[in-house]
């Protein structure tokens, strides 16, 4: 792959600041209270469902829901960050790099974590229909508290080499200096584009692949021990929910190289094309993790 490709995001941020005009006051500020209302009602969603949790003490006893309300707290912080350096690439056009780089490394680690969250919610469900004589030996809370420890720990690994990398070969003076916040512009080094080439690869693979087994073995059993097929059928109906689940949660991945493209393509609207995959980026990290 040319350099031209490996730079290819970082370009079309770099021509939407340089060659495209910026919009009106009107409109910018149309559109980011748009963005702000957006945030704030999937905001209440979250909240609705995190004080439902509270309210109970049952569910601090569930695997299943121990992690749900993970990825729920998950989605909504990884929501605001991106809420709000969306907002801030209006207000303030340029930030210093230092404070640029931990709103992009947070918001980076929360959006590799929702499909690995996605994968020990479907290994809770494997060993729940599979084993349910060991379920309770399986899956227990202390176990449950260190894969989600172990998932934040993973998903904090890539945007950490990116950091390193970083301060290895850029100046000093890098971090003091104002960019337009954004990862491409902020972790510009060709080696991390093919670093994370790699690590996506892999980390998708693991999570499809882990999707599938477990799930078709969940419909062989549902369907071997069911009598009325009332098992089977919301098998059936988990395998096809968490394959959307899926689906959604990789637009966060897509996005950035759709919008690179379209940009290029349709320059001009470049900044309307910036907020229409904005506010379906949103929709796609609520669903991608609310879906059930």
């Amino acid at each position: 792959m040319n350099s031209s490709a490996v730079s290819e995001y970082g370009n079309s941020t770099l021509l939407l600041l340089n060659v495209i005009p910026r919009d009106s006051f009107s409109a910018a500020l149309t559109k980011n209270i748009v963005a702000m209302l957006v945030w704030l009602a999937l905001s209440g969603l979250n909240y609705s469902m995190v004080s439902t949790f509270r309210k109970h003490s049952f569910f601090y006893e569930d695997p299943r829901y121990i992690m749900f309300i993970c990825m729920v707290i998950n989605d909504a912080v990884q929501l605001t960050l991106v809420t709000a350096l969306y907002v801030v690439s209006y207000a303030f056009s340029k930030i210093l790099a230092s404070a640029c780089c931990p709103l992009v490394m947070t918001a980076v680690m929360t959006t590799r974590s929702t499909p690995l969250i996605l994968a020990g919610m479907a290994l809770e469900r494997y060993f729940s229909i599979c084993f349910p004589l060991h379920y309770s030996h399986i899956c227990t809370v202390t176990r449950t508290v260190w894969i989600i420890g172990g998932i934040f720990l993973l998903s904090f690994t890539p945007p950490l080499t990116d950091l390193l990398i970083t301060v290895a070969k850029e100046p000093p003076l890098f971090f003091h200096t104002s960019i337009f916040c954004d990862q491409s512009l902020l972790f510009r080094d060709r080696s991390i584009y093919y670093k994370n080439c790699v690590f996506d690869s892999v980390y998708f693979s693991f999570v499809f692949l882990s999707l599938l087994y477990t799930y078709c073995k969940i419909m062989l059993t549902a369907r071997a021990v069911s009598t009325d097929q009332v098992l089977a059928k919301k098998a059936r109906n988990t395998v096809l929910l968490h394959g959307v689940q899926l689906l959604l949660c990789m637009l966060a991945f897509v996005v950035p190289s759709m919008q690179a493209q379209l940009i290029q393509l349709f320059p001009m609207y470049g900044l309307e094309i910036r907020y229409f995959l904005h506010l379906e980026a949103d929709q796609s990290i609520i669903q991608g993790g609310k879906i059930r």
